[in-house]
Formats: C-alpha cells, structure tokens, sequence
C-alpha cells in the first residue's frame, strides 16, 4: 500500500514539474506582453529585411527584453540597455519566452 501512495505522489509531483517546465518554454509574441514583464528573444519572425533590422538594434535570439510601457498595442522596450519603440505589428514578429 506505501508503494502505491508514494507512486502516485511521484506522478503527481512529475505532472507539477512537467507544467513548470511547460510554462517556461510558452512562446509567445513581444505584443502579448505587458508594461514591466520581462522574457527572453527566442526568434525573429518575417521577411529577412526585418530580422536585419531588428537584428542591428539587438533583437537577437538570446537577448533579455522588458517591456517598459504600451499604449494601445505599441509599446516600448528595453532590450541589451537601450530604449526602442515599436508598432504592435513589429511586435508581433519577435517571439519570446518567460525568462525563468
């Protein structure tokens, strides 16, 4: 009888820790957040012309970015120390990730 509590306590502690990890790796795009959250860059989605662009100003795959304001879907961010602006539809090509 103790090995089947102790069983199903192990399954349900491994289902806790399957969601943890499940939470942490939801990707969700920049303009899903919201005023002070913080993620990190895991790709930039469109054209190759904009992936350049972003790229330049240190939208890179890796980088911390926190939200610093948003109004009405544009927003503000802050990402490698420097302060950009952004339309919600840029925004939505920079996929992110809960920082952990």
């Amino acid at each position: 009888m103790e090995n089947v509590i102790s069983m199903n306590a192990n399954k349900q502690m491994t289902g806790a820790n399957a969601q943890t990890a499940s939470a942490r790796g939801h990707q969700v795009p920049l303009s899903f957040l919201q005023a002070g959250e913080q993620a990190v860059i895991v790709k930039i989605r469109g054209k190759e012309d904009l992936q350049r662009h972003l790229g330049t100003m240190g939208f890179v795959a890796g980088a911390s970015i926190k939200v610093v304001s948003q109004v009405a879907g544009n927003m503000i961010v802050e990402v490698k120390g420097t302060q950009v602006a952004l339309s919600q539809q840029v925004a939505t090509h920079v996929i992110t990730s809960a920082s952990s």
